[in-house]
């Protein structure tokens, strides 16, 4: 039982007693969420992307801040296996491809500086995006991303090198969670899948490009080698400042901050107004407001302890789990692969050409991604996903054990093989899981906690791999698939016992469902209706017909 009046009603559907809810919101405005969300429910996907261009648009528009973070986390791995900047700061290492390395301790020092500059940026992103808004907050961030650039881009040591990747890291984690949580506001159930998805296509793209800029840069020789790739990131700054300056604010932020007014307009800007009447914006924000209250009903606070206390505990626990489990995997590999491929005994410039084939499959595996969220549901794919990538670890593992031409370009294969199902399942649904399954109130907050989780694990990884695949540390190579074919089955088992399907579920019904503490296996198979319109085991539909505009 609810303190807010939410019941089991018989036939396994939990309905939602709203008296209480009636205290502070007139019967009207909770007939007019009711509309809304039943005409959201039954809108087909051709239907949602006429109502909402343009919001597809903006959402599309802001996550393009991704291409810069995915860019930079990639980049800075990839000079680990670059002849210029291991002449320049490594250590003479007799065997290597380069005749030089970056010291292990150092690697880690690199791969790990965004990582907690991330984490700083994220516990503040989580304050600040609430307080002044994430419009603010974002447009804040890329100015200082902007004067942080100089200090990679002129350093003269390793030392600098780290501080930059740790002042940069401070705003790329501002970008990760502002961009999830506007892509799973401002769109509809049925495109919130494919748009949060997206977020890890532009991350691809950032991977792609700093790929391509590294290859190409590989024959200058001078410092500049290097140095001309972190110039790149000056490319898109001014047009992604002038895109967040002119996008809607999120209308679920308004509506959090009693700006109702507010939010129509936004929602009028988000829509197209030949399909959509202000009587359907009215009810739009009619539904915001009845699910903002559902789940201050719940639980008032909007701070990080709030995030572990209650229902929201076990939300908590779930984004965090799913985007630590991005590296549990074993993606991380793929983040180094130039130095694995050397590691297993690629040249150097095989080396980069294949890895520009291995981040490519981050484009590739998104758009196929799209097609199986039509298909399959969020709990099937990304279990289905850390299962088979299990398996290719445990094989790219075991083939570390055979020293042959065939079996290295085999690895070589078998990497490209799981990138491309880790960028079908866990990469893109990790996204859309993390925006779906947090509450409305907490989701800057709980997003930026998933994240942190991530750059927790993150910096763990960037200690033990490179010195896994270091040639002058562990030196395992490719039997590091075993260790991480462990953790990927490990991870599978977890999502099983633990991840819920969110899939064409409305925020107000994921709050029921956690609220009734609803196993994840029955999350798809429990009926829900949080405007509690169930009596004696009949649903009294809204008549909507007049209220649902056909678009065929």
């Amino acid at each position: 039982m609810s303190q807010y009046g939410i019941h089991d009603a018989p036939g396994n559907v939990i309905v939602a007693d709203n008296n209480e809810i009636l205290r502070k919101l007139n019967a009207n405005t909770i007939s007019d969420a009711a509309k809304a969300d039943e005409i959201e429910h039954k809108m087909t996907l051709r239907e949602a992307f006429k109502t909402h261009k343009k919001a597809i648009f903006w959402s599309m528009a802001l996550s393009g801040a991704l291409i810069m973070e995915g860019y930079d986390v990639v980049v800075i791995g990839s000079f680990y296996g670059q002849p210029n900047f291991t002449k320049r700061f490594g250590i003479v290492a007799p065997g290597t491809a380069t005749g030089y390395a970056i010291p292990a301790a150092w690697q880690s020092g690199l791969s790990n500086g965004s990582s907690a500059g991330g984490i700083i940026g994220l516990l503040i992103n989580g304050w600040a995006a609430d307080r002044y808004g994430p419009k603010i907050v974002m447009m804040t961030s890329i100015v200082a991303l902007t004067c942080f650039i100089f200090i990679p881009v002129f350093a003269q040591s390793l030392t600098t090198l780290v501080i930059g990747e740790v002042l940069c890291g401070i705003p790329w984690g501002v970008f990760q969670t502002l961009t999830t949580a506007y892509a799973s506001e401002v769109c509809p159930i049925q495109l919130r899948g494919y748009l949060t998805a997206y977020v890890n296509l532009c991350w691809g793209v950032g991977i792609l490009l700093s790929s391509g800029v590294v290859t190409a840069t590989l024959n200058v020789d001078s410092d500049w080698s290097w140095r001309l790739p972190f110039v790149v990131q000056w490319v898109w700054v001014i047009p992604l400042f002038m895109i967040v300056f002119f996008s809607p604010p999120s209308p679920w932020w308004l509506v959090r901050r009693g700006r109702l007014d507010d939010a129509e307009k936004s929602v009028r800007r988000l829509t197209n107004p030949e399909y959509v009447s202000d009587n359907d914006i009215k009810n739009t924000v009619a539904m915001m407001v009845h699910t903002n209250e559902l789940e201050t009903q719940a639980q008032a606070g909007t701070t990080y302890i709030q995030c572990f206390t209650k229902t929201d505990r076990r939300r908590t626990e779930i984004v965090m789990m799913t985007f630590a489990m991005q590296l549990l995997s074993g993606e991380n590999l793929i983040g180094q692969g130039v130095q694995f491929l050397q590691s297993a005994g690629v040249g150097t410039q095989l080396s980069f050409d294949l890895n520009m084939v291995l981040n490519s499959m981050f484009i590739i595996g998104t758009i196929v991604s799209w097609g199986l969220l039509t298909h399959f549901g969020r709990r099937t794919l990304y279990t289905a996903g850390m299962g088979c990538m299990a398996v290719v670890l445990f094989v790219i593992g075991g083939l570390g054990f055979i020293s042959s031409n065939n079996a290295t370009m085999t690895v070589g294969g078998l990497l490209i093989a799981l990138n491309f199902i880790y960028n079908c399942t866990l990469g893109p649904l990790c996204y859309t899981i993390i925006g779906e399954v947090s509450s409305t109130r907490l989701r800057q907050k709980s997003i930026a906690l998933s994240r942190i989780a991530y750059q927790i694990m993150n910096i763990i990884c960037g200690i033990i791999v490179p010195r896994m695949i270091n040639t002058t540390a562990w030196n395992w190579g490719a039997k590091s698939g075993l260790f991480w074919g462990g953790s990927a089955l490990l991870s599978t088992l977890y999502c099983l016992l633990r991840l819920p399907e969110t899939k064409h579920r409305s925020y107000g019904e994921l709050d029921l469902l956690f609220e009734n503490k609803v196993p994840a296996w029955r999350f798809k198979s429990t009926k829900v209706d949080q405007f509690g319109m169930h009596h004696d085991d009949t649903k009294k539909h809204i008549d909507s017909k007049e209220d649902i505009k056909h678009l065929d």
